[in-house]
């Protein structure tokens, strides 16, 4: 019995986990300002619903339409950013993240983020992750 209660108490904890683990997004999408061209902006707001549901590529694909559509449309960038990180390619995710900061200074929502903050800093001093640092030779 007394294993049963363990099985179920590690079952729980590993359950509370999922959101860490890769399984969804941790990191919030930023909906378009106002003033947004409206192709752009319908776009943001379809790639932040596929970005919910963990549809990463269809995400990605109306990110870039609402960039297309305005190029200077920090948010998409960010969110596009969010979305590579997803796919795990830091490169990518970098250059948006920090090419939404670039558009957007002083816009708490990016320049606070979590995402900007593992590759830049408040100086403008671009980071690199780990992963991306160059081995170095001995």
């Amino acid at each position: 019995m007394r294993g049963v209660v363990l099985l179920m108490v590690v079952g729980l904890a590993f359950s509370g986990c999922a959101g860490i683990s890769g399984t969804g997004p941790l990191e919030k999408t930023l909906p378009a300002p106002a003033g947004t061209q409206q192709a752009a902006a319908a776009a943001n707001e379809e790639g932040n619903r596929l970005f919910q549901a963990g549809q990463w590529e269809a995400a990605k694909m109306q990110y870039e339409a609402a960039i297309k559509a305005q190029a200077t449309f920090a948010q998409a960038h960010y969110n596009l950013g969010l979305v590579y990180q997803e796919l795990r390619d830091g490169r990518t995710a970098r250059k948006h993240f920090i090419e939404a900061a670039n558009l957007a200074p002083g816009n708490k929502a990016i320049w606070d983020s979590p995402a900007l903050r593992e590759y830049g800093d408040s100086d403008r001093a671009p980071k690199v992750p780990f992963f991306l640092s160059p081995v170095p030779s001995h």
